[in-house]
């Protein structure tokens, strides 16, 4: 007999899961989808955090095509597995992409000299599928499942799981939820409650590093020698006596908007291009990310670095020599408090010694990129929350203590589109085999 599956979480991973299991042939009625956000007819492109596709699935639309990037995958399932799950994530973006022949892959192969000696260039595979089509992608990914019998509920919190007793509650106490399997795939937003989770079941974890730092814009023209040769490129350097690495993360070309998150309450930056030549800006954007080994708690360190970030206003932060904050791509200004050079010793003091890695990047990249000079801005913080990654059985990812409970996406430390969704196909692949 088929079994109750709830997937909390519509993002990528939960999505491809449940794309998995009904083009299988599994009853789409069996099948219910929890989200805190909107779906996607109702949805804001400022509502970037939660809903269908979840963050990434909503803003960013490039899939990167590598297991050593996005987080852990190829050690669950190893190398060749991994590729084709990916393979799987792509098709389905392709399958509902109103022109999936703009669906357009990149892959550099060869690091230019004058990027050394100052920094390392990963160059991977990346499909560019294009901001402009993530609303209609999501619209017809969510009809198509809503057509097979799957049963979603949005703007519902999910409050507690009871994994022995397989109940689900929520913020109104009237209502619970029972399953046979659960996919737990929460997201971003939701990092905080799967570390109580681990808390409340004392769950073996493996410890995480803290992922902060800040987006960084400037005009194209600045980087365009480089941009040539890697559209996506991610620059990188590490300092292993220190335990820091920091790398270039999710860049943005031609039509580049800088993008605010809501996140627990605060406000931190990412970005995202549109496809579309009506929106171009000519601009460049980019996180510059430091990976911090050794601190204790990464989670509640991050957390207390981004409160202190914030103006008085609840705004985030820029600075620039020179420029002022950017438009969106709906033509407002980005929401940011301006500070000052001396504002920046402040700003300085709450990263804890760290942002002297930042300085010392950007000081590098204008010595790569001589027009460089300071003709740029950086919004602070960009943050990659990653709380303590559950242990679980790699045939599944299942949690060791509870069998039929299976984290993937962020809740596993995912940190791409591709990865998180291939594994959500990895769990519904496994679920297919006992239906």
């Amino acid at each position: 007999m088929s079994k109750k599956i709830v997937i909390v979480g519509a993002g990528v991973a939960g999505i491809n899961a449940a794309t998995k299991l009904v083009d299988n042939g599994y009853p789409g009625h069996l099948i219910t989808i929890i989200d805190m956000g909107k779906d996607p007819h109702k949805r804001l492109p400022s509502e970037v955090m939660t809903g269908m596709l979840g963050a990434g699935g909503w803003s960013d639309g490039k899939l990167t095509y590598h297991t050593a990037i996005g987080g852990q995958l190829s050690k669950y399932c190893g190398e060749d597995k991994a590729m084709e799950l990916m393979d799987q994530v792509i098709t389905n973006f392709k399958r509902f992409h109103p022109k999936p022949e703009e669906v357009q892959c990149s892959n550099p192969v060869a690091e230019p000299d004058f990027i050394k000696p100052h920094f390392g260039l990963r160059l991977f595979p990346v499909w560019h599928v294009g901001t402009d089509y993530l609303l209609e992608i999501a619209k017809n990914w969510y009809e198509y499942l809503v057509d097979k019998g799957v049963d979603f509920h949005w703007e519902t919190k999910v409050t507690d799981i009871n994994f022995s007793k397989q109940i689900l509650r929520f913020s109104d106490p009237n209502m619970l939820c029972i399953y046979d399997e659960l996919i737990f795939g929460v997201g971003k937003s939701g990092i905080d409650f799967g570390k109580q989770l681990a808390e409340k079941y004392d769950l073996p974890t493996e410890p995480k590093s803290v992922q902060i730092g800040v987006r960084f814009e400037a005009p194209q023209h600045h980087f365009q020698n480089l941009i040539d040769i890697s559209y996506d490129f991610k620059l990188y350097r590490k300092f292993d006596n220190k335990g820091v690495s920091l790398r270039s993360f999710c860049t943005n070309n031609n039509a580049a908007y800088v993008a605010v998150e809501e996140t627990y309450g605060n406000s931190t930056y990412n970005g995202h291009a549109k496809k579309d030549e009506r929106y171009r800006n000519d601009m460049t954007n980019f996180g510059i990310i430091m990976e911090l080994n050794g601190i204790e708690d990464p989670f509640t360190w991050s957390r207390e670095v981004v409160k202190q970030l914030q103006s008085i206003d609840d705004k985030g932060l820029y600075y620039s020599p020179s420029r002022k904050p950017s438009l969106t791509s709906e033509g407002e200004q980005v929401e940011a408090f301006q500070v000052s050079d001396t504002d920046m010793i402040s700003v300085r003091k709450t990263f804890q010694g760290y942002f002297r890695y930042i300085d010392d990047f950007i000081d590098d990249m204008k010595k790569v990129f001589p027009t460089l000079k300071d003709d740029w801005g950086m919004y602070i913080p960009e943050v990659k929350y990653l709380s303590p990654e559950p242990l679980v059985d790699y045939a599944n990812l299942a949690l060791t203590k509870y069998p039929n409970v299976h984290f993937v996406g962020d809740a596993l430390s995912a940190r791409g589109i591709t990865v998180s969704g291939a594994q959500g196909i990895y769990v519904a692949e496994d679920i297919l085999k006992y239906k």
